[in-house]
């Protein structure tokens, strides 16, 4: 039986996957985690051997927690389960040591699938995912102004740009409102932007965020 464990905000969406791997017969849940600062705690008692994570928790993002446990739990793979698509994220997340990546969107038989790959070692990617960054890759170079921001940096600017006050960012993240200030000040001066209108628009017209799609 594999260990597992789950962290996710969302009590439903924490039942659902616990009942997708329970009944895949394979999977032991060993332990829930429902916000970023509660992650690191979590898998120190329940040692999974491989951790479902969403990035976008309260607390610690996914993208840090990433780093964080990879470096305290080498052999720990981790599986992003998220609903962002959005390419930065996907290399990100990559990056600071993922072993696999789903949305949420995805099929039970998927995740179950990837589960096993990555317990067994390899690394799992959807098509749709693998194709997007594919064709994203294939255009992008270092000089976006986005790709210098930090993992921090560039949720602060997310939620800026979907429309959150300073004080309900500083809430969300558990940090201060004077360091979401700040976050948003070394932000700008890196994308060399003056003020959230041209953040905004950057993020608009480079399709950034799949949630600012309706802004």
């Amino acid at each position: 039986m594999t260990r597992v464990m789950i962290a996710d905000d969302h009590a439903v969406v924490r039942d659902g996957l616990r009942h997708i791997l329970e009944r895949a017969g394979v999977f032991e849940v060993v332990g829930e985690a429902a916000d970023g600062a509660q992650v690191p705690r979590k898998v120190r008692e329940c040692t999974p051997q491989v951790l479902l994570l969403d990035l976008s928790m309260p607390g610690r993002s996914g993208l840090e927690l990433i780093r964080l446990l990879r470096g305290e739990h080498p052999a720990l793979r981790i599986l992003v389960l998220t609903m962002h698509a959005e390419e930065q994220y996907i290399v990100r997340a990559f990056q600071a040591g993922a072993a696999g990546y789903l949305t949420k969107e995805s099929a039970a038989t998927e995740l179950v699938s990837a589960i096993g790959q990555i317990a067994r070692g390899g690394t799992y990617v959807s098509q749709s995912i693998a194709t997007k960054l594919a064709s994203g890759l294939k255009d992008q170079t270092d000089d976006l102004p986005h790709l210098r921001l930090s993992d921090r940096e560039l949720e602060v600017y997310r939620r800026l740009v979907l429309g959150e006050p300073i004080t309900a960012i500083a809430t969300a993240l558990c940090v201060s409102a004077k360091t979401v200030s700040t976050y948003k000040m070394r932000l700008m001066e890196k994308m060399q932007m003056p003020n959230e209108a041209m953040l905004l628009r950057y993020a608009m017209r480079n399709h950034l965020f799949d949630d600012d799609a309706d802004l």
